[in-house]
């Protein structure tokens, strides 16, 4: 099966039968109609990924394109409680369909079964919808209302497992929604929210290597079973980088490498401003050796020295940042947290399309952008936006659908590349630097 079978397929199953099937469990359509649990789904989804900020008159045009005619206010009247159930199911289904492309061309990718770099971020929502997903409440612009998306994705095959969805307040260590486990012998690399030595034991258990900022306050015991913290042993380095075994932690011990790079003193210096502004804020007290450790930047890991030397782990690790691009292409482009209307469920509606939108989306970008170490997914979003109105007329004809994909397709193989850079080397162009530089 080619990927534009399996893309199409995917797509046409979730905003149709699955489409139908959800606003019959959810009671959103009772009645034989002329709105669908498939029109209604395939106008906002559509609608929207054509144009984040389409006005009801526009979705209504989207409409007609499948087959659904109503007015402006009609529409607009769909947007219940009943309606987000429906779309929320539909979300649901769009994530348990696993699509990959083949695998980047950048080779130190490749020494892994996968590259996964896993994150969230947090959407804030209206008060009335405290009692679906609960935020941190609070002062500000702090809500009682905030839904968080995790997400992992695979930086070798482009695989997206999410973005699934928790209360605001639920902390990234306890937010276990990721329903794909990890091949063996992949990378997994985490912010340090997700920071728990069980979890990383586990990741190693399973034959799976991971890559993590070290946490400040965790200890470790040398080659020569001495103890140290992490501040005690970098103060006693006179080089501008280490790579050390250590067994991390003072109680419960793994085996891992311990990496340090040091810093310009300028990055320094702007370190310890914003941490102590940061304390400052929070009424807290820093300690001398928190503050110099802001020399370094210093990783943990489990990979051995073979699969990956130190100069490559400084270049791996900013791999984390591209899922932060892949939340701010959701934000600004896809506009998921943005809404022309000010009711609680047609926000809350307009939030579940807009995340099936955005898995349709990336899907395509599997289909002939993901190949490119230098793609750019700002201009592939573009392009696919141009082309959500043709998928929308041919996806009651699975064969027009794949048409329309092969035509999406060709159009994201010709250009829609980053510029390089010399001043400021992208992160594609390290990883493939990296390849010269080890031959």
């Amino acid at each position: 099966m080619t990927i534009i079978t399996r893309v199409s397929q995917a797509m046409q199953q979730v905003l149709s039968q699955t489409a139908m099937k959800a606003a019959q469990e959810t009671g959103f359509i009772q009645r034989q109609m002329k709105v669908s649990g498939a029109n209604f789904c395939q106008t906002v989804v559509l609608g929207w990924l054509q144009d984040p900020e389409a006005t009801l008159e526009s979705l209504c045009q989207t409409g007609m394109a499948v087959g659904l005619e109503i007015t402006p206010q009609g529409l607009d009247q769909r947007f219940t409680k009943t309606a987000s159930d429906c779309l929320y199911q539909v979300l649901q289904s769009a994530l348990a369909e696993t699509i990959q492309s083949k695998a980047v061309a950048i080779p130190v990718l490749q020494r892994f079964n996968g590259v996964y770099i896993e994150d969230s971020s947090s959407i804030t929502l209206p008060e009335e919808l405290a009692s679906v997903w609960s935020g941190c409440g609070g002062s500000g612009l702090a809500s009682n209302g905030a839904v968080k998306l995790q997400v992992r994705w695979d930086m070798l095959h482009g695989t997206l497992d999410g973005p699934y969805l928790t209360d605001g307040r639920t902390h990234d260590r306890v937010a276990t929604t990721l329903s794909q486990p990890l091949p063996k012998a992949s990378l997994l690399i985490r912010d340090l929210g997700y920071w728990k030595l069980a979890a990383l034991e586990e990741i190693a258990n399973a034959g799976c290597f991971w890559l993590s900022r070290a946490q400040a306050q965790t200890g470790f015991v040398d080659d020569m079973g001495r103890q140290w913290s992490q501040a005690a042993y970098v103060h006693q380095q006179e080089n501008d980088s280490f790579d050390i075994s250590i067994e991390l932690g003072l109680e419960k011990r793994l085996e891992a490498r311990f990496i340090g790079f040091r810093v310009p003193t300028e990055v320094a210096q702007e370190r310890r401003r914003k941490l102590k502004a940061a304390s400052k804020r929070k009424g807290q007290t820093l300690s001398v050796a928190r503050l110099a450790l802001c020399d370094w930047t210093l990783f943990v890991t489990n990979v051995p020295t073979h699969r990956l030397a130190l100069a490559e782990i400084l270049i791996l690790a900013r791999l984390r940042w591209q899922i932060e691009l892949l939340f701010k292409l959701w934000k600004s482009h896809g506009h998921i947290d943005k809404s022309r209307s000010e009711k609680p469920w047609r926000i809350l509606c307009e939030l579940y399309a807009k995340l099936i939108g955005m898995v349709i989306q990336h899907w395509a970008f599997l289909l002939g952008n993901w190949r490119f170490p230098d793609r750019s997914f700002v201009k592939a979003s573009a392009t696919i936006r141009r082309h959500a109105i043709n998928l929308a007329v041919a996806i009651s004809d699975l064969s027009r659908l794949a048409e329309s994909f092969t035509v999406l397709r060709s159009c994201l193989s010709h250009g829609l590349r980053i510029n390089k850079s010399a001043k400021t080397p992208r992160t594609f162009q390290l990883l493939l630097a990296l390849a010269e530089l080890l031959a």
